[in-house]
């Protein structure tokens, strides 16, 4: 039987460790012959990334023993940092970035990764294995250069160690991506993209023939270019050369025909790839980390495919034979990595009210097979709230989209009369999107009696290129404004209590909330900044090659546009900011170093304004220890209770807050 209480107090079994324990990720399955592989991140470890094969029968083993890591820097964000081939993993381990070789071991024998590449300041990731010739095909980021921006190439990498460093294949670009050999060896594909454009800004395909001597010859360049983002190249089993494309404003496959021709690039060789996904639906994703895949063939005549719409994603098969798309496990999301399995597909997915788990799907039954679901505590759907899809008007007469989440739990029910305190989330990227999928970091506040606001503003991926496009030039605008639409429709449905109205934010999504509470000082009562950008001049100056000229599109060119970063940024008008902030940093952060939170910090201490600020020693950019993502969200939890006036039903060791 439910009980009357006050929203934020409701008691909850999704406490902190258990949203914590929910933190180990899934990702990146390969197949190799009937051994499948996949990689866990675990907070309980430190955030360490491990790679796990599932035997034919089964049988689960870890091919990355306890000293190693396995991830790497290129980018910053990484992703793409290991492959398999005849039970042999390379991978990329974190602490030196060298790449490493461990083979299967005999039963009862001892895992024993071997070096590859020297010691010394290199990254790689997003390898191809080209068996024939007994190297991978990567992209390196050399940093040897002391003072120098890292050089970005494609690179060959002898798997018994003889060459180095990598004998370099492609140069001259600021960004590679994705190489991939067709399945005779005889020709390569790739990506590579020049500042400022991130790959969803524009990015080409090139292609070459692969020398017997495995040099590269005849390089032209296929698709794309300045204003055309191409995703994902990768062959057919017959040799035909596919894409992702968003020429067409939605992201969606294209095959090329005659890929093999030394003709310079001419669009009419490209046609879409047919059956396909419904019209409104896009096939693609940020490139925010390597080696992700939305497509993959399963048979010569059976290509699956995950494709988003109205923000939640799909899988579906295509019958190149018969013409026909159908979707595929109805109920379940999929990740962003797809690995053919013979008749299977594995992916990595989630549902509103379920985990993500390895799955491996039977194309021709629909039969599922789980390998590995994400281990914590399950609890009763009661306590679960499920995501509406929202769309909400908003500035120049457009439409922008969101999750609500009504708060949900089936113990308490709510005083009578009371509206409940709305958390209004901007996710991070800016080029990126909210999840539907079950997650405990949200349905801690829903458990608690908050409604939740996923705000996709103008700029989120999943709509198409025109709607990510509404960013450009207009970072800290759009986004804002979308988040305060949002808020303001949500209070006029009687969705919301307008008294208790928080905004939180990480990474980019942090820069959102600070500039919504410097820019609208009137809407938001709390907010919540973890790892957020305030001054977007100091982000120009520190931060990484990857997004070291980013803002130049988001925002405009700097120097030149010196004084709009001056506006835009958050630092210089503390003045205006009027309700308690939380402040959430890690030490070891290269993205958004911490001197981005401290000057806040500083900023509202001096000016009277209350103000608590945690820092996480050893965190890098986003958290990945549990106790540290337990300390965070309890935290930020007594923090609202201290500004709203409400005791949580947690115990919660206090926060230090200034000037409240």
């Amino acid at each position: 039987m439910s009980e009357p209480r006050p929203y934020g107090t409701w008691p909850s079994p999704i406490t902190a460790p258990v949203a914590a324990s929910q933190g180990l990720r899934l990702a990146a399955p390969f197949v190799d012959g009937d051994d499948i592989y996949w990689l866990e991140a675990r907070p309980a470890e430190g955030g360490r990334n491990v790679v796990v094969r599932s035997a034919a029968d089964g049988v689960l083993q870890e091919m990355t023993p306890a000293a190693f890591n396995v991830r790497t820097r290129v980018h910053e964000y990484g992703g793409g940092s290991y492959v398999v081939h005849r039970g042999s993993v390379f991978f990329s381990n974190f602490a030196d970035q060298r790449l490493y070789r461990v083979d299967r071991p005999v039963p009862g024998g001892a895992l024993t990764p071997v070096p590859i590449t020297p010691e010394g300041r290199w990254h790689f990731a997003d390898a191809a294995v080209d068996a024939a010739r007994g190297r991978l095909i990567c992209v390196r980021e050399d940093h040897t250069v002391e003072g120098r921006e890292c050089v970005n190439t494609l690179v060959a990498v002898a798997i018994d160690g003889s060459s180095g460093a990598g004998r370099v294949l492609a140069e001259g670009y600021d960004f590679y991506s994705t190489p991939r050999l067709s399945p005779d060896g005889a020709q390569l594909a790739w990506i590579c993209w020049r500042h400022p454009n991130m790959p969803w800004d524009g990015t080409e395909l090139w292609l070459a023939d692969v020398t017997a001597d495995g040099a590269l010859a005849n390089p032209r360049h296929v698709a794309g270019g300045d204003s055309e983002s191409i995703y994902q190249p990768g062959w057919s089993p017959g040799g035909e050369l596919l894409y992702v494309s968003d020429r067409a404003d939605r992201w969606r496959l294209y095959k090329i025909r005659r890929a093999g021709s030394l003709e310079p690039a001419d669009q009419r060789k490209s046609v879409p790839v047919y059956p396909a996904p419904p019209e409104d639906a896009e096939v693609g994703r940020p490139q925010w980390i390597l080696g992700t895949a939305t497509w993959a063939f399963a048979s010569p005549t059976r290509l699956v495919v995950s494709y988003t719409r109205e923000g939640r994603w799909f899988l579906g098969c295509a019958d190149l034979d018969s013409g026909v798309f159908r979707e595929l496990a109805p109920g379940v999301e999929p990740g962003p990595y797809l690995a053919p399995a013979g008749n299977e597909i594995v992916f990595v997915a989630g549902s509103a009210t379920a985990f993500d788990a390895v799955i491996a799907l039977d194309l021709t039954s629909g039969a599922v097979r789980t390998l590995r679901t994400v281990p914590g505590t399950v609890v009763d759907e009661g306590f679960l709230s499920v995501p509406e899809p929202v769309w909400f008007p908003t500035a120049n007469s457009q439409r922008a989209h969101l999750f609500y989440y009504p708060p949900r739990n089936r113990s308490c029910t709510p005083t009578p009369g009371e509206r409940p305190p709305l958390v209004v989330i901007s996710h991070g990227g800016p080029i990126a999107a909210a999840d539907s999928t079950l997650d405990y970091g949200v349905q801690f506040w829903t458990s608690r009696g908050f409604a939740v606001a996923d705000v996709n503003y103008g700029g989120s991926t999943g709509f198409g290129r025109d709607y990510r496009r509404r960013l450009n030039g207009q970072w800290g605008i759009v986004d804002v404004v979308d988040c305060i639409r949002a808020t303001e429709f949500l209070v006029a449905e009687g969705k919301a209590d307008p008294a208790r109205l928080i905004i939180r934010g990480g990474s980019a999504g942090g820069f959102t909330t600070l500039a919504a509470l410097t820019g609208y000082p009137d809407v938001f009562k709390a907010g919540a900044s973890y790892f957020g950008v305030s001054d977007l001049e100091a982000l120009a100056h520190d931060s990484h090659k990857f997004e070291a000229r980013c803002l130049d599109i988001l925002v405009g060119p700097y120097p030149a546009q010196k004084a709009l970063y001056e506006e835009r940024s958050p630092i210089h008008h503390v003045d205006r900011l009027q309700c308690p902030l939380i402040l959430l940093q890690g030490l070891e952060d290269k993205v958004v170093p911490p001197n981005q939170s401290e000057m806040m910090a500083d900023a509202l201490r001096r000016n009277g304004r209350p103000v608590a600020y945690i820092t996480f020693a050893g965190e890098q950019h986003g958290f990945r220890k549990a106790e540290n993502i337990i300390r965070s969200l309890e935290a930020e939890l007594y923090f609202y209770g201290a500004v709203f006036g409400f005791t949580p039903a947690d115990r919660i060791e206090p926060v230090l807050i200034d000037n409240l």
